[in-house]
């Protein structure tokens, strides 16, 4: 007796890039004992045993059923717009890198039931490279240059070649193809040029380079002596700039310390004016107390000779001292001599 029988058994493992489309095959014979329903079936089996399969898409009672996983929504269809035709292929449209998995196709007609697994492998193609230079590019130094695809489904495999020049590697070189690096040992002037990585897996590639330029070695022992030279040029500038601004500040807190400073052992000055009263007063009871026998000593010593420092006033406030009203003695009586009174008139002059 015959039966459903699945055709499609030729190619059962897939490698596709992300953002690609894939077919998976699934067609089928009926056989005239199969009268019951048709029923297609897709599922997702989980890498992990402990998880349930996961239906995708079903086909049946002439209706298909695409709602049942959200991470294909959109992005799956049956190939054939009838698969009671036998053909119930399903087409999956921009792949991702999530997409990897076991499909399995399960065809149903009563009372035949026939499954086929169908391995899919989801690949995203190097992006993202960059090649970089690591060492001194000097003349008898090793240089190292670097290749990395920040994207990329393993293996990776990475290649150098030479753009420029003689397009071939120097004899001294050696590369790495796992990690991308090619080492020049010992470099020359030959050596330089354009240099040019290509990243390659089973699903595409991507491409980098770079320029390298070997020169000769830099005099260093020029370049320290002239920066030891060049920080104590700047240390003594420093220095000198600290001491001019310390010295002014000693000099400015001098100025102020004098200028402040309030000697309490001297008296303070006596005022002219208090000067002179005591000198005129002293004058006045000299005047009162004056006789024959001491006028002869104080006409040597003249009232206008007063210090000019101690007794100095404007013509407007000089006092006018009115002529002595001393009653005179009688002199007759005494038997003495009459003498002359001195009194002060009113420019100051003693007459």
């Amino acid at each position: 007796t015959r039966s459903l029988t699945i055709t499609s058994v030729d190619q059962s493992m897939f490698e596709k890039a992300q953002g690609e489309k894939v077919t998976l095959p699934c067609t089928f014979e009926l056989s005239e004992e199969d009268e019951g329903p048709l029923d297609i079936e897709w599922v997702l089996i989980p890498a992990d045993n402990q998880k349930k399969e996961q239906i995708i898409i079903m086909y049946a009672v002439d209706r298909v059923y695409n709602h049942y996983y959200a991470g294909l929504t959109g992005r799956m269809q049956f190939t054939n717009l009838d698969p009671r035709s036998g053909d119930g292929s399903l087409d999956i449209l921009n792949l991702k890198a999530s997409d990897t998995g076991t499909y399995q196709c399960k065809v149903k007609k009563a009372p035949g039931v026939q499954s086929k697994k169908i391995q899919l492998t989801v690949l995203v193609k190097p992006a993202r490279t960059k090649c970089s230079i690591e060492g001194s590019q000097e003349i008898g130094k090793d240089v190292t240059l670097k290749c990395v695809s920040q994207e990329g489904s393993p293996l990776l495999s990475y290649d150098w070649r030479r753009v420029s020049g003689t397009q071939n590697l120097p004899a001294t070189s050696v590369l790495n193809k796992n990690t991308g690096e090619l080492l020049l040992k010992n470099a020359s002037r030959e050596y330089s040029g354009t240099y040019s990585c290509v990243a390659t897996n089973r699903v595409g590639t991507d491409e980098c380079s770079v320029e390298l330029n070997v020169t000769p070695p830099v005099n260093t022992a020029g370049i320290i002596t002239g920066a030891i030279i060049g920080t104590l040029l700047g240390l003594s500038v420093l220095c000198s700039i600290i001491f001019c601004f310390c010295k002014k500040h000693r000099e400015k807190k001098y100025e102020k310390e004098v200028h402040h400073d309030i000697r309490e052992d001297v008296p303070p000055p006596k005022s002219r004016s208090s000067t002179a009263r005591s000198y005129i007063g002293s004058n006045r009871s000299s005047l009162g107390s004056m006789s024959p026998s001491n006028m002869e000593g104080y006409t040597k010593t003249p009232y206008s000779q007063v210090p000019s420092e101690d007794f100095e006033r404007a013509p407007t406030q000089t006092p006018a001292f009115a002529p002595s009203k001393v009653a005179a003695p009688n002199l007759s009586r005494m038997g003495a001599v009459p003498v002359m009174i001195p009194a002060q008139s009113k420019d100051g002059s003693i007459v």
